[in-house]
């Protein structure tokens, strides 16, 4: 196949670029809502609006960048850092997984390259579901509205939080903690054992923190054991079972 078909002026890349930026204006605008809750994390760590814009222009996951905001203020090293973001955001080398199946061999590095560095859970979400082999340009319509919310959204939160009195930015902080609660509560409510399960790192990150020895590591090196020992157990114990096959209509 020509690789000429990814031409920027071809057609078929127009209309699909601007279906991209059609359907990722409700992601924009919801990023924009969740990022402001993440700008008061950012400077709770002591960072600029413009070090919480880059951050998050260039890191688009919401408990990636609270973790790493969180271990910043903590004084943590950014070797522990880089070690929690690189769990946390495991998820995303699955996601490249799948979406790799849909995206035509011939398709150029640079166009790979562009799609899984903007890759969330929302964007893999409304690109995953098109028909067919997935056009970039797509994606790149849906970048274009979406990741600007995450980062303006950042920056905005981090600015109203250093005008705002210090209870009232109490309060907002409140709403990313929400966010995460709004997360894990659907599974939760369908599945016992994801119950269970959270209830079970909830009481080990709370033990961890008063158990001799446990309670001498720092925050970023507690996060990295209990995520690597909770989540190997859980694999073990729970193996998720293979789906039957649905056959096509």
């Amino acid at each position: 196949m020509n690789n000429n078909q990814y031409a920027c002026g071809a057609p078929h890349n127009r209309i699909a670029l601007k279906a991209g930026f059609r359907d990722g204006i409700p992601i924009g605008l919801g990023y924009l809502a969740v990022s402001f809750s993440l700008g008061i994390a950012v400077r709770d760590a002591g960072l600029t609006w413009f070090q919480g814009l880059m951050a998050s222009w260039l890191c688009t996951t919401s408990t990636g960048e609270y973790a790493a905001f969180s271990l910043i203020a903590a004084g943590t090293t950014l070797l522990e850092i880089a070690f929690v973001t690189l769990i946390i955001n495991a998820r995303y080398m699955l996601m490249s997984c799948a979406m790799s199946q849909r995206i035509d061999p011939d398709m150029p590095f640079w166009h790979r390259f562009v799609i899984a560095f903007h890759l969330t859970d929302e964007l893999f979400g409304i690109a995953i579901a098109r028909r067919g082999k997935l056009n970039p340009y797509y994606s790149y319509g849906a970048f274009l509205t979406a990741v600007p919310g995450w980062a303006i959204g950042t920056a905005l939160g981090t600015v109203v939080g250093s005008i705002l009195p210090p209870a009232l930015t109490s309060a907002l902080s409140v709403a990313l903690y929400g966010m995460f609660i709004a997360i894990v509560i659907p599974p939760a409510r369908k599945n016992k054992i994801v119950a269970g399960l959270i209830l079970v790192c909830f009481a080990a990150s709370y033990v961890s923190g008063i158990v001799p020895l446990l309670n001498q590591l720092s925050e970023g090196m507690r996060i990295i054991l209990l995520t690597v020992v909770l989540s190997s157990a859980a694999a073990l114990l729970f193996p998720c079972k293979e789906e039957e096959e649905v056959p096509a209509e």
